[in-house]
């Protein structure tokens, strides 16, 4: 059996922590990719207990250089990309009215722009290996609002970028989608909460149940639901699809 690898952005924490975790039954050789070396390498030993080889790569994406230092790294190292997984990319949660440049720059420069330079820097080696690309969205990218506006403004951008993409893949043999979470409870969230809840008059733990009764929602969602579905998108039996925006928000989101 070859060796199929994948690239796991944000794998220090969150989502991209658990995918990592989740892919490595299935792929051989997982590279983690994010900011946090120490938090990296954490993630490394659990990938390596969940039976894969780890190769950490402690980049910045937001740079524009980072994602080719990825590419060469890992096709040096393995020979072969199979699947890309761009889940690095925090957004500042800021009134559109009150974002300065430099916070939607920042918000920018990681999520779509690191994705982005990403997913083409790994095209050949995609091509080459008829590999997969997901792409991390957001259900706000569904219903844009004044406190979320970068964040429901990008996740929009990720979804626009994956079907171009998706579209450029199907001459090349390679497959893009989008994945839009809703509510998860990750340690960002939590700390949101922390700091929402006393500029509300709240405790943490009533901010931290108000949310799902506001959303329609029983609870919110695990970072290790969010990572079975990425595993499902790159596996085989979900070859077919692609330039999907896959929705997984507890039916947070109505609209037909």
């Amino acid at each position: 059996m070859s060796t199929k690898v994948a690239i796991v952005t944000g794998a220090s924490q969150g989502i991209g922590r658990s995918t990592a975790i989740r892919l490595a039954r299935d792929f051989q050789s997982i590279v983690l990719v994010a900011r946090n070396r120490e938090k990296l390498e954490e993630t490394a030993v659990d990938v390596k207990n969940a039976g894969a080889e780890a190769l950490v790569l402690d980049l910045d994406l937001s740079v524009p250089d980072a994602a080719r230092k990825v590419v060469d790294q890992t096709v040096a190292r393995f020979g072969r990309i199979d699947a890309v997984l761009n889940i690095a990319g925090a957004v500042p949660q800021i009134d559109v009215l009150d974002m300065t440049d430099e916070q939607w720059d920042s918000g920018l420069a990681l999520k779509l722009h690191g994705a982005r330079r990403l997913t083409v820097a790994a095209w050949p080696a995609l091509k080459a290996s008829s590999g997969s690309v997901v792409l991390m969205s957001g259900n706000s990218a569904l219903f844009p609002k004044a406190p979320y506006a970068a964040v429901g403004t990008i996740n929009a951008a990720i979804v626009a970028l994956a079907k171009a993409l998706s579209d450029r893949g199907i001459a090349d043999g390679v497959q893009v989608n989008s994945v839009l979470p809703g509510a998860v409870m990750t340690g960002r969230r939590q700390s949101y909460l922390a700091h929402w809840a006393p500029l509300h008059d709240m405790t943490v733990e009533e901010a931290t149940a108000k949310f799902p009764l506001e959303a329609g929602i029983t609870r919110y969602g695990t970072p290790e639901e969010i990572a079975e579905l990425m595993a499902f998108i790159v596996s085989p039996a979900a070859r077919w699809m692609t330039g999907s925006a896959l929705r997984m928000d507890g039916g947070e989101v109505k609209s037909v």
